[in-house]
């Protein structure tokens, strides 16, 4: 009985975990709806109108190897995504989806937002649409595959 009462909180837990959505408070630009798969998890996120972000879109569906580190799941691309020198900048907000041009990285920045400003050469591309703990659930390496939503 115990197993199955367990069983139902993290069912219930998983069904609302989506919901504080934040797309809206991390930029006041509009975006194209995404969803970031990562196994049977579904990851709400958009893409803003940057350079970098424009070219992702056109490579839709795209899948990325990710490894965790410290506050982000970070892999390096096939190829580089062209940006303007104007788009770079140092930190993000939590949720973040960027590109490191120093190594042609995709990275989803979940957590150390108030350490970030240390880290440049960034272009912020979108974000997650759902609180970013929702990385902390994920393995050490991942697949990611990125499609419209």
């Amino acid at each position: 009985m115990l197993k199955l009462a367990i069983l139902c909180l993290v069912a219930f837990g998983t069904l609302n975990f989506a919901s504080p959505c934040r797309a809206e408070e991390k930029s006041t630009k509009t975006g194209t709806k995404v969803k970031l798969i990562v196994g049977d998890t579904v990851i709400p996120a958009f893409l803003n109108d940057s350079k970098p972000a424009k070219a992702l879109l056109a490579k839709l569906p795209y899948t990325v190897n990710l490894q965790n580190y410290s506050h982000d799941y970070c892999g390096v691309m096939k190829d580089a995504l062209p940006y303007e020198k104007a788009e770079l900048h140092s930190g993000w907000k939590n949720g973040d989806i960027a590109f490191a041009v120093d190594g042609n990285y995709f990275a989803i920045l979940y957590k150390d937002e108030e350490i970030s400003e240390q880290y440049d050469g960034m272009v912020t591309m979108g974000a997650l649409s759902c609180d970013p703990s929702v990385m902390e659930t994920l393995a050490g390496s991942i697949s990611v595959k990125i499609e419209l939503d």
